[in-house]
């Protein structure tokens, strides 16, 4: 048998419980699907619940079913696959711009260089998939030549978790699950944040700089969605996890291949585009809410 764990989260002002019930049901005996008795999850904001399944053979129409059962219900529903359902994640891995941050931080860095709108628009094209997200990098960091080193602290301060980000963060470490953060941002952003919540996995980019003063150009190799899958499979190796039993999540173009690689990919309040494509998604904006889709509460 096929071993299987179904998660679902809504927002808890909502109530679709008992027809959420009756639709996973009605799905699983459609697909020889057996169901377990479900249990609750919740956190701030949300609720869901999370039930063992077991297959008789590989059927991956049922997940795709239950996917479209969910979003007709308002609710976002994903499945765990084999060791990962059975013995949860080793690894989570989280893109970091609009996902465990709120808003892009080179949009705040080219408000201070006075190019806010020029470089958000470039951003809003990588992200959608409309624009290569090598070269959008390239031309949105040349906008930041001249700007003063110092602009990089007051940006930093003035980041903001994406809500959640912290509960998630906490509750990974209470269940002895490693956290990895990998950015197509910048690591003099990333890497103090990540030293303070205690996160120890970082990979971002690096501005190249002199005499005080960005240069416009970036500075190592370029974190893509190549190097961000490259990331996670690094990761999980050097913990001695299969990619299987690694959960990644992102809202961008870009994060895609990430998501596909993993044993779970959950595309995180992202463009439609993304959440077409990513075998999993939360719509909810919680990134703890995460847990829910694995199984867990918050708390």
């Amino acid at each position: 048998m096929l071993e299987h764990l179904i998660g679902t989260v809504w927002p808890r002002d909502a109530d679709p419980k008992d027809a959420l019930v009756a639709a996973v049901t009605q799905v699983c005996d459609r697909y020889g699907v057996t169901l377990a008795t479900p249990w609750p999850t919740n956190g701030p904001g949300w609720q869901g619940l999370a039930w063992r399944a077991a297959s008789a053979r590989d059927t991956p129409p049922w997940q795709e079913t239950l996917r479209a059962a969910g979003n007709d219900l308002g609710a976002d529903i994903a499945v765990s696959n084999g060791a990962l359902a059975t013995s949860g994640p080793a690894l989570v891995v989280s893109d970091v711009d609009s996902t465990f941050f709120e808003g892009e931080v080179i949009d705040d860095l080219a408000g201070h260089a006075g190019s806010q709108d020029l470089v958000a628009a470039i951003t809003a094209r990588a992200m959608k998939g409309d624009l290569d997200f090598r070269q959008s990098l390239y031309e949105r960091v040349a906008v930041l030549r001249g700007l003063d080193v110092a602009s990089l602290d007051a940006v930093r301060r003035a980041v903001r978790l994406a809500p959640g980000a912290g509960e998630l963060t906490e509750r990974l470490r209470e269940l002895g699950v490693p956290l990895g953060l990998v950015s197509g941002g910048f690591g003099e952003i990333v890497a103090p944040l990540a030293e303070e919540l205690g996160i120890g996995l970082v990979r971002a980019n690096a501005l190249a700089h002199g005499d005080g003063l960005l240069t416009g150009e970036l500075a190592g190799d370029i974190i893509d969605a190549d190097a961000k899958v490259a990331t996670a499979r690094q990761w999980a190796a050097e913990l001695g996890a299969d990619l299987e039993r690694v959960v990644t999540i992102g809202d961008g173009a870009n994060d895609l291949p990430m998501l596909r690689a993993a044993g779970l990919g959950v595309a995180y309040c992202a463009k439609p585009i993304v959440v077409a494509r990513a075998p999993s998604a939360l719509n909810f904006p919680r990134l703890d809410a995460l847990l829910g889709l694995l199984g867990h509460s918050s708390h």
